[in-house]
């Protein structure tokens, strides 16, 4: 409850303050609210990058309406006007105190107020403002404003920081056709990720590159007569030793797994093979993965093995010591008509016995109970899975295509895609994906070739970080 000071009420000397810690979330919305995209008040998400921007100094005045609108006269009052100066600069992370005193009283109604803002006693602005106090008592409740989200992906920043002292990997491209599928190897290529190793329409690509002022000075370049020649010569160069990973650039997908997952010459390694999409949603705190989204249609409960361990296996390289695994279906109980809450039933089971390594998995899980505490409380679920899945395993590739999908276009994620259980890491995305997300990819595949080959994560995990911190 909030109840303001009558003008009547109010007196000389009388103050109000609050403190106002500033996030990188305040200097983006300003930004959207004022129009003011000055770089030097805005995040800057280039990996490495440490310094704290500063808070815009309209933004640093925009303040003191909290102090006077909710305390000091309070609900009811009106902005007059206000004068400012500005003494030093606040920058994210910085706690304010933003505080006012009275003056002068004006009757009938209007208040003169000194308004300051200071970072542990030095001064960061000050001024005068002249408002219209309330008449009338006032009290209101507490307002819950609708929640905003802001599309940062911060779990893509982390993990491209992570492979910053990882050598690159020489990476088979297959026909990188397409603005974004070239553009996106080309920027692993910038990012000292992958080596790109471009096969396809040679001609197609030069002028593709030439149209974007793409600089294709040292890379390699195989023509190759169609999008089945093109794969079939990147899983050749795996065997080679050429390449030690391969991406899909603006192909269909199963052209290109035709020839990765042939009994032949394919790049099977005895593991079923299974698609994980790796997903930053700025209304998470962490990654979800989810699989298999691409590969197996109708998984049968022992490729279903396969499917969780290998996204397991991807968790951990990407810094998730025990990854939590929640298997879907539309119920969170095991009824014997629906086949996938019998799987996921025995899935979980499987992992008590060992016979899965590494995570914790549990279901039958709906969707809403396997990411939200809240739902799985209602419900009344207590597992150590519930509510804080890592890992989302979807009963086909029907549910698991349109969950990824949704979790792309309607929840802002930015997504990696990624086939494990090959020999190398086969980079997969969507042909619409755009740039970003095969940079994405890259460094989910670097993260995750240095785990097969050390063991260990090159990731930090997010509690030492914050502990460092």
């Amino acid at each position: 409850m909030r109840t303001n000071k009558t003008f009547a009420e109010l007196a000389i000397g009388d103050e109000a303050s609050i403190t106002r810690v500033v996030t990188p979330n305040d200097l983006i919305v300003f930004a959207h609210a004022s129009g003011n995209l000055n770089p030097k008040n805005l995040p800057d998400p280039t990996p490495g990058h440490n310094e704290a921007p500063a808070a815009p100094a309209m933004w640093v005045g925009s303040l003191f309406s909290a102090v006077l609108g909710n305390l000091l006269p309070g609900p009811g009052t009106i902005y007059v006007s206000q004068t400012l100066s500005f003494h030093a600069r606040a920058h994210v992370g910085d706690a304010l105190k933003v505080s006012v005193r009275v003056e002068e009283l004006r009757p009938p109604a209007i208040v003169v107020l000194q308004t300051r803002v200071e970072r542990g006693g030095e001064l960061i602005a000050k001024g005068i403002a002249e408002v219209r106090a309330p008449v009338a008592r006032q009290v209101i409740d507490d307002v819950e404003l609708p929640e905003l989200t802001v599309q940062h992906h911060s779990q893509v920043e982390r993990l491209l920081g992570a492979c910053r002292n990882l050598p690159p990997m020489p990476t088979a491209v297959v026909a990188p056709e397409e603005e974004n599928a070239l553009l996106g190897a080309l920027a692993g290529a910038r990012e000292n990720l992958i080596i790109p190793i471009l096969i396809g329409d040679a001609a197609q690509i030069r002028a593709i590159a030439a149209s974007n002022g793409a600089d294709l000075a040292g890379i390699a370049i195989e023509d190759a007569p169609s999008h089945d020649a093109a794969a079939a010569r990147a899983v050749e160069m795996v065997h080679q030793g050429l390449a030690t990973a391969v991406m899909k650039g603006h192909l269909h997908t199963d052209a290109l797994l035709k020839h990765v997952v042939k009994s032949q010459g394919g790049l099977r390694i005895g593991r079923r093979i299974s698609h994980v999409f790796v997903m930053d949603a700025p209304s998470l705190h962490q990654l979800l993965l989810v699989t298999d989204a691409a590969i197996n249609i109708a998984p049968t409960l022992e490729e279903k093995v396969d499917i969780v361990q290998n996204a397991i296996d991807l968790a951990q390289a990407l810094g998730i010591a025990r990854p939590k695994v929640g298997v879907l279906s539309a119920v969170e109980t095991v009824n014997p008509k629906i086949q996938s809450t019998l799987d996921a039933a025995a899935l979980s089971k499987m992992s008590e016995r060992g016979q899965i390594r590494g995570g914790v998995v549990d279901g039958p899980l709906a969707m809403d109970n396997a990411i939200s505490l809240s739902a799985a409380k209602t419900k009344g679920l207590t597992s150590l899975v519930a509510g804080r899945a890592d890992i989302l395993v979807a009963p086909n590739l029907e549910a698991g295509n349109i969950l990824a999908k949704e979790l792309t276009y309607a929840a802002q994620a930015e997504g990696a895609g990624l086939v494990l259980g090959a020999k190398v890491p086969v980079l997969l995305t969507s042909r619409a994906d755009d740039e970003r997300s095969r940079l994405f990819s890259c460094a989910v595949a670097v993260l995750y070739a240095h785990w097969l080959s050390t063991g260990r994560s090159a990731v930090e995990p997010e509690a030492l970080k914050e502990a460092a911190e």
